[in-house]
């Protein structure tokens, strides 16, 4: 007697921890670069340079990359921009990882601000929070079917499964070169890039996964001319295209994080020499996961007829997708130049970035809050100050909805900002608008009693001879015809035929004959 088994491939978290890194230094201006008269805006990205397991800690070595777009403390008040870094190195305990381990982290940089000590000196304050998790792969061994020379009975249940097909890391390369519209001045100097990646969807088709979305650019420049004019570019490129992926196959599920790895700008010039091309490189960085959904029968029990066989039953931990939801939202919201700040004559640019407070499952699914950060870059028409910014935040809570979700669920969430409007209703106020997109996937984990093994043995003779040959059963409340065949050693199917039942279900009070298939 052999148990036919089958190997179910699932992933899981091991363990995880969090942190908060507060960073504060002063930064002096470099030499190439202009006296500061008054700051306009900043930005900044977290760099991860190393990261090293040891016993139940994780040392994560990385850098705070920020630029700083400020008013030159010239006779003519002209943009300039520095940039700079703040390395950080840190200890971080969690609980159960190993040196082997491979540690994944997700950064968020929640908070900067740069303050102006003096026309060569900056003072930089930063908030960073730094997820860290280890993810390991496992088997559960299901036996699904019996094979035996002597008769036995046994029978199945259907069980539903997200197995791991597929986890590997990608990218995808953006090149795109774009030339200024007539009536621009060709580029001299670049000020200021901002670089987003925007909505990106992914399908799934036969070993080949498909990708599209788009990449938001602006910059603000300097044109050549006499006058030396301050111009602005922004763009909307969208990008397709198709990766190989071995293995992948319609109706899988993907759960695929995406993001930019490098980026690179360049000016060039066009057939008649004018610096008026510009040249886009991205490397997306994509993290994936493809999950296959299936319904697989395992053995739920089994008995013997001719011998007494015991079922060894252990228990699998197993892991189904629950659900793969997007839910969208609108938000509104005014904002007003802050006093003592230049009035507004034209807007140049507008971004927004999400940043989630807390995520928490309800009994409609996942409930959302925090807020969305507006910021606009403007112009004055004020020599003394020609530029500037106005910036704020709308609080926003929201539920994506995922019907039977449950406190033992795991998730993940991404929010990506589209639509998004910024218009002057006066020289002193703006009015926003934008739509917020929330992407979740929810896998639900549960135990599930499973065969491991059957021991065979003979029947004992005295068991068998205190059964009755013959018996005239009145089935109760709780009866099926696999209880009453294993307690007489008799298959299903003869009490079926003996009974003339077409199907396995009886109701308490139906008569049934018991037959004793051997002596």
């Amino acid at each position: 007697m052999e148990l036919i088994k089958k190997n179910i491939h699932m992933d899981r978290i091991k363990c995880k921890a969090s942190t908060q890194i507060t960073m504060e230094d002063d930064i002096n201006i470099t030499d190439s670069r202009p006296d500061v008269y008054q700051l306009i805006e900043e930005q900044g990205e977290v760099v991860i340079d190393e990261i090293r397991a040891v016993q139940d800690h994780v040392y994560v070595k990385g850098k705070l990359e920020f630029s700083v777009l400020y008013l030159s403390d010239d006779d003519v008040r002209r943009p300039a921009s520095m940039q700079g870094s703040i390395p950080f190195d840190e200890q971080i305990y969690m609980e159960g990882v190993a040196p082997t381990d491979s540690v994944s982290i997700k950064k968020d940089l929640e908070d900067l601000s740069v303050g102006m000590i003096n026309s060569r000196k900056l003072s930089v304050q930063s908030l960073i929070r730094l997820g860290l998790y280890v993810e390991e792969l496992y088997d559960e061994e299901a036996a699904v079917e019996l094979s035996s020379a002597e008769p036995v009975e046994f029978r199945q249940k259907t069980i539903n499964l997200a197995s791991l097909a597929i986890q590997k890391k990608d990218i995808f390369r953006i090149r795109e070169e774009m030339e200024l519209p007539g009536g621009y001045p060709n580029i001299f100097e670049i000020f200021w890039q901002n670089c987003r990646l925007g909505e990106t969807d992914f399908r799934i088709s036969e070993g080949k996964l498909s990708l599209q979305g788009e990449v938001q650019l602006f910059f603000l420049y300097e044109g050549e001319g006499e006058n030396r004019p301050v111009m602005w570019y922004e763009a909307v490129i969208p990008f397709s295209g198709v990766l190989d992926c071995q293995g992948l196959r319609e109706r899988m599920v993907d759960d695929i994080a995406c993001q930019i790895g490098h980026k690179e700008i360049e000016v060039k010039a066009d057939t008649d020499g004018e610096e008026r091309i510009i040249g886009l490189e991205i490397v997306l960085d994509l993290d994936m996961k493809i999950y296959e959904e299936e319904q697989t029968e395992i053995l739920s029990d089994v008995y013997g007829v001719t011998k007494e066989i015991e079922a060894v039953s252990g228990v699998g931990n197993l892991k189904q997708l629950l659900m793969k939801n997007t839910g969208k939202t609108k938000i509104a919201g005014h904002f007003k130049v802050a006093a003592g700040l230049p009035k507004m004559q034209q807007l140049c640019h507008s971004e927004c970035e999400i940043q989630l407070a807390e995520t928490k499952i309800v009994e409609e699914g996942l409930r959302i809050t925090g807020a969305a950060a507006i910021k606009s870059l403007y112009g004055t028409g004020d020599p003394e100050v020609p530029y500037d910014s106005i910036s704020g935040t709308i609080p926003f809570s929201y539920v994506l909805e995922i019907p039977g979700i449950s406190p033992d669920c795991t998730y993940k969430l991404d929010a990506v900002p589209e639509g998004l409007s910024v218009t002057m209703i006066d020289a002193d106020e703006v009015d926003v608008k934008a739509v917020l997109v929330f992407h979740g996937i929810v896998f639900n984990h549960y135990e599930e009693p499973m065969i491991q093994e059957v021991k065979v043995t003979d029947l004992d003779p005295d068991k068998l001879s205190s059964l009755p040959g013959i018996v005239a059963y009145i089935a109760r409340e709780g009866d099926s015809l696999w209880n009453i065949g294993k307690k007489y050693y008799v298959p299903v199917s003869q009490i079926k035929d003996i009974n003339e039942l077409a199907s396995d279900e009886i109701h308490p009070g139906d008569k049934l004959l018991i037959v004793k298939g051997i002596s």
